[in-house]
């Protein structure tokens, strides 16, 4: 399934109006809180808050700010900003004061539509926001603020949506800040279908059958895909779950909405793993594919997960600036510890710190050119001209491949470790680890030694019930010993009760650096 979005596009009106249109208003869009959610219903309720935001003073090209949970008020602000002609700008939930406040002046977003408990947050802000008018709460509203569900009751619906150009900025979406500040990759209206014929079309097989749920959410760039647009693609469905699932609460879910794609990190995949007799307690054989994204799958979690469930675990790769997977597994075609093959439509290169090709094998650089990536980070030209190379992407990730063309994760350009006069990837060493019986999670950085020469420092997160001990430790470190070279061999290892990580699951390793 392929798309080519004229010179007049709105993906509001292709994502949404388009299946009223085609008489499919009465499809379910979403499962929430026990009840469906039909086409129509997200019709309607998009242009109740198009026409809402028109009447608080967004216009064209304006950012408005999502600080949501998933559920039915994100699809209508998002919706219904890209409907009038603005930006969307979904942000995580969980920040504080003077996270929003970097985010509300670094976009000038006029409204920002957020969960109560994030809007007096706003409020301890909002003196040092300037270009801030509106803050709308879906739920109940404080002084100061406007109901959310108030303005969609009083609302002139909107009627025709803008007349935007496919290539119009329509989403902002901000890195998780890793190794910063976060800053803002734009995306168009274009790049959504691009992506969900790709990626959630060409590679996940999505139909108008599927049941999605994700439990990453959507303030984040995989997760918008997964429960937003990918279904909407097709005509199918997702499940909207406005808390972040834990493990028992991701088993819950599966198997009392039964969903057919299931998407998550491989850190709770990690985690799920270790609830207690799950494979007994939950069914879960609505499931077709199982989705792990967002940071390197351990092949022991792969293995595990599998003689456990039954089911491959498909590892993908994709990032903010790309908006969704731009390397994939595919599913009946896994190749385990692998990242997957290129995404047809998408080009894959290589390359050395000159830009050279590096031989099979080899790691190498990452560069990435296709029809979603984005153009410029706003108000970032130092970053953007360091990042998007013209048509071509620097990831910042780094990775090898094998002759038939699978690509293998090392880390990040930043995290890699040159030990001995050889390069050393983390990944490696923390697969290795969580291969251990005693070790659930686990994390390298480089730290020097009383030379001054870097070594590999490990941090390990234990499972319930193992203790941290020296007799542990020693044998953690004899473990890897035993499986890799020596220079990969941590000189220390550290138990710790959990591992620094970004919103989206990621290990801050510059963190691990600094302790």
């Amino acid at each position: 399934m392929t798309s080519s979005p004229g010179p007049t596009f709105n993906a509001a009106a292709f994502f949404v109006d388009r299946h009223v249109d085609e008489g499919r208003g009465g499809r379910p869009a979403f499962q929430y809180a026990g009840r469906a959610i039909t086409y129509g219903n997200v019709a309607e309720s998009v242009a109740r808050a198009a026409g809402a935001l028109a009447g608080l003073g967004v216009e064209v090209e304006d950012r408005v700010l999502l600080a949501l949970h998933d559920q039915p008020a994100f699809v209508a602000a998002f919706w219904g900003a890209v409907k009038l002609g603005a930006v969307a700008v979904p942000v995580n939930t969980l920040m504080p004061p003077d996270g929003y406040e970097f985010l509300l002046n670094d976009s000038r977003a006029k409204v920002a539509v957020v969960e109560p408990e994030v809007a007096s947050k706003l409020l301890a802000v909002r003196h040092r926001c300037r270009w801030l008018r509106v803050i709308v709460v879906a739920g109940t509203p404080s002084p100061g603020t406007q109901g959310f569900d108030d303005l969609l009751a009083w609302a002139c619906p909107a009627g025709e949506p803008a007349p935007t150009t496919s290539e119009d900025i329509m989403y902002w979406g901000y890195t998780s800040g890793s190794t910063g500040s976060p800053k803002a990759a734009v995306h168009s209206h274009a790049d959504f279908v691009a992506a969900a014929d790709l990626v959630g079309v060409g590679i996940f097989g999505l139909t108008a059958d599927d049941l999605t749920f994700s439990a990453s959410k959507m303030y984040f760039a995989f997760g918008l895909g997964n429960t937003l647009y990918f279904p909407a693609r097709v005509g199918g469905a997702s499940v909207l779950v406005p808390e972040r699932p834990d493990p028992e609460r991701a088993f819950e879910v599966i198997a009392a909405e039964r969903p057919t794609v299931f998407f998550a990190v491989a850190t709770l995949y990690a985690r799920m793993l270790h609830v207690h007799e799950a494979e007994r307690r939950y069914d879960l054989r609505s499931l077709r594919l199982c989705v792990s994204s967002g940071e390197a799958l351990p092949p022991a979690v792969f293995d595990a997960w599998k003689a456990k469930f039954g089911q491959e675990l498909v590892d993908v790769v994709g990032s903010t600036e790309t908006l969704h997977d731009f390397i994939a597994n595919r599913p009946g075609a896994v190749r385990r510890g692998s990242a997957g093959q290129v995404v047809p439509g998408f080009e894959a290169r290589l390359v050395d710190d000159a830009g050279q090709p590096v031989p099979p094998g080899t790691v190498g650089q990452l560069l990435i050119k296709g029809p979603t990536t984005s153009p410029y980070y706003w108000n970032r030209l130092e970053r953007t001209r360091a990042t998007m190379l013209g048509e071509w992407l620097r990831t910042g990730d780094m990775f090898s491949q094998d002759a038939d063309g699978y690509f293998y994760f090392a880390g990040r350009s930043d995290d890699m470790l040159k030990v001995s006069g050889m390069w050393v990837a983390p990944t490696e060493i923390e697969a290795t680890l969580v291969e251990h019986p005693a070790v659930v999670e686990a994390g390298v950085a480089g730290r020097p030694d009383a030379d001054g020469l870097t070594k590999p420092h490990a941090f390990v997160v234990l499972k319930d019930g193992r203790a941290p001990s020296s007799e542990l430790t020693a044998e953690l470190v004899a473990y890897v010993k035993s499986r890799l070279a020596g220079y990969k061999i941590p000189r220390w290892v550290d138990i710790v009760p959990e591992l620094p990580k970004t919103a989206t699951g990621k290990i801050q390793r510059f963190r691990l650096r600094a302790r």
